[in-house]
């Protein structure tokens, strides 16, 4: 299986998909997924300032340990993301073995929307600097599945009021954010399978995930019998489409390309696509 965000063979029609992930042999590599949640609080947007992630892959006091992911600062306001929602952060390919920590380096410009419709700023003691720390525990990928951490921000413990701030006191010295997550760590061992026909259209097989960092592409090619599988995925809803990467033989009808649209992926099993006819 491959991981990608565009083909080379793929046409006009899917140049929307182009990203920036590894095309690479899965079968030596993981996937690695990071994504935020929130347990609700009595406030109307909590907004996070996210600057970078890191993720530390050795001993817990080497400090060259730490490895950069791949995230787009931004600024996420948890409180969209809560009943089973969560927000992508981070989905990239990653070598396999064992994560210690992950942390979140905060930028100045976190803030809350309390019930009052007022905006208040958010000082953060700790995760402007040195960054958010949490302490991973049996964190390990493993080849050629997917491994996502899963970050569930409480807001109600996470924003503490000033114990001396008092109507008329400035608005921006309200709260401070002492952020309280809760790191969900699982395999996730998904996946789709089917039948593309005729196998001498060399079929390729992309499924495509909606998230908030734009389209998640998985991509692998069917086999000589015309047969795939792909494999380490998260659960959703997915958009599958097969493209012919040969040409018909002369005098034949020729090939063309297929969408499956709303296929449901849930953990720990592999949903099978009928047979798929390209001619």
């Amino acid at each position: 299986m491959k991981i990608t965000r565009l083909l080379p063979f793929i046409g006009a029609a899917v140049l929307g998909l182009a990203g920036c992930s590894k095309d690479t042999d899965s079968s030596e590599t993981s996937k690695l997924e990071v994504r935020l949640m929130d347990a609700p609080g009595d406030f109307r947007s909590v907004v996070l300032d996210v600057r970078q992630i890191e993720v530390h892959l050795k001993d817990e006091n080497d400090p060259d340990g730490w490895k950069t992911l791949g995230f787009k600062p931004q600024t996420i306001n948890v409180l969209e993301y809560v009943n089973g929602r969560s927000a992508l952060l981070v989905s990239e390919d990653f070598a396999p073995g064992d994560l210690k920590e992950i942390r979140l380096i905060l930028g100045p410009d976190s803030y809350v929307v309390g019930t009052d419709g007022q905006r208040y700023d958010l000082k953060t003691p700790s995760g402007q600097t040195s960054g958010v720390k949490l302490k991973l525990d049996k964190a390990t990928l493993r080849q050629r599945s997917t491994f996502q951490l899963l970050l569930d921000f409480d807001v109600a413990k996470s924003i503490v009021e000033r114990g001396n701030w008092r109507p008329g006191n400035d608005k921006k010295e309200r709260y401070l954010l002492k952020p309280i997550i809760r790191v969900v760590a699982q395999d996730l061992a998904a996946g789709i399978r089917g039948t593309v026909a005729p196998a001498a259209a060399l079929p390729q097989v992309l499924a495509i995930r909606a998230t908030i960092l734009g389209p998640d592409t998985v991509s692998t090619s069917a086999d000589a019998s015309g047969a795939y599988q792909l494999n380490g995925l998260a659960a959703g809803t997915y958009r599958v489409e097969f493209f012919p990467s040969a040409p018909a033989p002369t005098g034949q009808t020729a090939y063309h390309s297929e969408t499956r649209a709303g296929v449901v992926v849930t953990n720990d099993n592999v949903t099978t696509i009928p047979t798929v006819n390209l001619q």
